[in-house]
C-alpha cells in the first residue's frame, strides 16, 4: 500500500477536540458562523451566540491560537480560521430503566471538532507575487512568471 505524505504547511496550526458530548448537527450550525473569519472576530461571535455548543468551540479556537503563538510564534492579530470541520463520533448506547421492569435505549452521539488557523502575514508579505498569479494572461519582467488564459482563447474543447 502506497501512502502519500502531506506537505507541511508553515502557516497553519490546528487544534482537535474529540468526543465532545454534543451532536454534530448542533456543532455545525455554530462552526458555519465562524469559518473564514479572523481569530478575534470569531471569539466575539462565540461569546455572544446563545447556543450551548459555543463554549467547547470557543475553547478549541483559543487553544489553536495558543498553539500558534507558542509553537510557531505567530501573532494572534494575523490569524484566520481557514478550516473548521465537525465529524460524528462513535454512538454511545445506554439503557434507562422504565416502568414495569422495562428499559429504554438512549443513543448519545459525540462529535470531533477540528479548527485550523492560518497566519495571513505570510501572504501579506508576498502579496505582489500572488497578485500576478491571480491575473489571467499575465507576464512581468521583474518576476519570471507567465500565465496564459485558456478560456478566453477558445477554451479547452472545440465546439462543432
Amino acid at each position: 500500500m502506497i501512502t502519500k505524505k502531506k506537505k507541511k504547511s508553515y502557516t497553519e496550526v490546528y487544534a482537535l477536540g474529540q468526543y465532545i458530548s454534543m451532536s454534530a448537527h448542533k456543532a455545525r450550525r455554530v462552526i458555519d458562523q465562524i469559518r473564514g473569519r479572523s481569530y478575534e472576530e470569531a471569539l466575539m461571535i462565540l461569546e455572544l451566540m446563545p447556543y450551548r455548543g459555543c463554549y467547547p468551540i470557543f475553547k478549541l479556537v483559543y487553544s489553536a491560537a495558543a498553539n500558534a503563538s507558542h509553537n510557531k510564534g505567530f501573532k494572534e492579530i494575523n490569524l484566520v480560521i481557514s478550516k473548521a470541520e465537525v465529524n460524528q463520533g462513535n454512538t454511545v448506547k445506554k439503557l434507562k430503566p422504565r416502568a414495569r421492569g422495562r428499559s429504554y435505549r438512549i443513543k448519545r452521539s459525540p462529535c470531533h471538532i477540528t479548527i485550523v488557523l492560518e497566519d495571513i502575514s505570510f501572504y501579506q508579505q508576498h502579496e505582489e507575487y500572488l497578485m500576478y498569479l491571480k491575473k489571467p494572461g499575465c507576464s512581468n519582467e521583474n518576476i519570471n512568471l507567465t500565465c496564459y488564459d485558456t478560456y478566453s482563447s477558445g477554451g479547452l474543447w472545440d465546439k462543432k
